[in-house]
């Protein structure tokens, strides 16, 4: 058999001495073959990881001579090939016994979950990059301007500076809980941590496919406290009536602050408002072809992101896409006064309310210049625009609209989101439903009582 050397030799006899044309001695260069390219190493599927760990219970000597019962087992890390071994003292010899160590390290092993089924290995993955992932990826593709700069106020005032840094596998309901609890000692109102939550689960489910985020039906909150986030919830939620919806048009009206043009805007702007029950994105982005006065309807196929300086672009959700139609005297009486502001417009692309510059308007423009001081004047509870939709969808509620006519006049996607808007009618409301239904059959009554 020939020996390295050997074959060394052969080839180096093999090979011409001198160039064939210029008779120079050549150097010799032997054609060894390329090593081949070691695999990527991926991490080993040993059997602990398959069948479990169950490790002996060893005896160990310490140095003052003193023997005691340990056992070692294995822990995965984060972003790490390797696992780390680990050492757990079960006690002294003579305190216990060989079957006492041997089940005192099964409880252990139990606590330590290494042999769950529901056992995962780490990620080397955290929370912020999920965050990335949702940003870069995900919500430029999937959601529109409006709902990302939504979240995106959430992620950056509520929930990285607490979960930046936790692994993907740590985020669970208990660990959740804590932050619930942690939150609403700092003051946090329930309704802000559960949509932080919601955007959280958002940003879990995009990010890993794989594994379904946390649910918040298993939170901890005090049913004490859930009953008392939804009366304040329903107590304190503000709602214009259409006859409050005038008041307020009328002041703006005489309020010798603002200009003759921008007060026939804020007031024309306010009635439209509580006769169509549109969002405030989408008044901002109504256009003049949008607006048909013959059929006394309006088109919404737009909306105005107030949190990038009013840039129109998509409307909020499939649903919020629809023709209103305003066929009620309330709705009649907002058409004029919308016509007689808009007169004879030629551009049928230009938006209805707009800025000098024929830019948006902006929502707290329009509250800090006209709303908010005629709410002060006429002693009206304070809130935005959003208060004149609700007042709308209560007042076709009343009417006895059917309410799938009302869930698409308002662009809800659900009938759960239409009910939520009707929230704790007022006792007037009440005594004036009461007294349309019963009228006569009330007065009869209290005049046989009198009697």
């Amino acid at each position: 058999m020939d020996t390295h050397q050997d074959v060394v030799g052969k080839a180096l006899s093999s090979l011409p001495s001198q160039d064939s044309t210029s008779g120079q001695p050549l150097a010799a260069v032997i054609p060894f073959p390329t090593p081949p390219a070691s695999a990527r190493k991926r991490r080993g599927k040993c059997m602990s990881r398959r069948r479990g760990q169950d490790p002996k219970v060893r005896i160990g000597r310490r140095a003052d001579g003193k023997e005691y019962y340990f056992f070692q087992y294995w822990v995965d890390l984060p972003g790490v090939e390797d696992r780390q071994r680990k050492t757990e003292v079960l006690g002294l010899v003579g305190q216990l016994t060989d079957c006492e160590a041997d089940r005192k390290k099964l409880e252990i092993i139990s606590k330590l979950e290494i042999n769950s089924s529901d056992y995962r290995i780490p990620s080397s993955k955290c929370f912020a990059d999920a965050v990335k992932h949702y940003r870069e990826k995900f919500a430029p593709l999937m959601l529109s301007d409006s709902t990302i700069s939504t979240a995106n106020s959430r992620i950056r005032n509520h929930l990285e500076r607490d979960w930046n840094d936790v692994p993907i596998e740590h985020i669970r309901i208990e660990a959740v809980s804590e932050w619930v609890k942690k939150k609403r000692k700092e003051g946090l109102s329930l309704t802000v941590i559960k949509d932080s939550l919601r955007t959280m689960q958002r940003i879990l489910s995009a990010f890993s496919k794989d594994k379904p985020p946390f649910s918040q039906s298993g939170l901890e909150i005090p049913d004490k406290e859930k009953r008392k986030m939804r009366k304040a919830k329903r107590q304190n939620t503000v709602t214009y009536k259409w006859q409050q919806a005038e008041q307020i048009a009328q002041h703006i009206q005489s309020m010798n602050g603002l200009g003759a043009y921008r007060r026939q805007q804020y007031a024309t702007l306010v009635l439209l408002a509580a006769a169509s029950g549109l969002r405030c994105s989408e008044l901002l982005a109504l256009r003049v072809n949008d607006i048909d006065f013959q059929a006394h309807t309006i088109r919404v196929d737009e909306a105005s992101d107030q949190r990038n300086a009013g840039r129109i672009g998509e409307c909020k959700n499939v649903a919020a896409y629809r023709t209103v139609a305003l066929l009620d005297a309330e709705g009649r009486k907002a058409m004029r006064s919308l016509k007689q502001f808009i007169g004879d417009a030629t551009d049928p692309h230009a938006l209805v309310f707009h800025s000098k510059r024929g830019k948006p308007l902006l929502e707290t423009t329009i509250l800090n210049q006209g709303l908010y001081p005629a709410l002060k004047a006429l002693n009206l509870a304070k809130d935005g625009l959003h208060a004149f939709r609700r007042g709308c969808n209560r007042r076709w509620e009343l009417a006895g609209i059917n309410p799938a006519v009302i869930r698409q006049q308002m662009g809800h996607s659900t009938a759960a989101m239409t009910a939520l808007y009707t929230g704790e009618l007022p006792l007037e409301d009440v005594e004036a439903e009461f007294s349309k239904k019963f009228g006569n059959q009330l007065e009869n009554m209290e005049n046989e009582a009198a009697a």
